[in-house]
């Protein structure tokens, strides 16, 4: 008997809307049955399901856990340019001149979430 992760709960003020920008930052689709308004989303995507829960307080400090996500058939910087398209917001870049590091970026709520490289770059190296 083992125990498996069901999802990541991420607390957040509009459930629906972050849901949406995360359904298009991992190419996942929401819940049939979530509509604007509704206490909480569920985003299924082939790497993982994430479910947004409304929760009243505000976000006040660093993420404790966040997403590291490795584009599969991007580049990373490519990637950093879909997801600011989809409204995440720079945090940190961490890249370096010779082509390694990672990006930082906020989601439209400001969780803090990085971009890899994807494997194809690293296999590169």
């Amino acid at each position: 008997m083992s125990t498996l992760i069901r999802h990541v709960t991420v607390d957040c003020a509009d459930p629906y809307t972050l849901a949406g920008f995360w359904a298009g930052a991992l190419d996942g689709s929401l819940a049939d049955d979530d509509l604007p308004g509704d206490p909480e989303a569920l985003v299924r995507s082939a790497s993982v399901t994430l479910l947004f829960v409304r929760v009243e307080d505000a976000k006040a400090v660093k993420n404790r856990v966040h997403l590291d996500l490795q584009p599969q058939d991007r580049t990373r910087d490519e990637e950093v340019e879909r997801l600011l398209a989809l409204g995440a917001t720079l945090q940190g870049d961490r890249r370096r001149a010779d082509g390694t590091g990672w990006v930082t970026l906020f989601d439209p709520e400001g969780n803090e979430f990085c971009v890899e490289m994807s494997a194809a770059e690293r296999s590169a190296r």
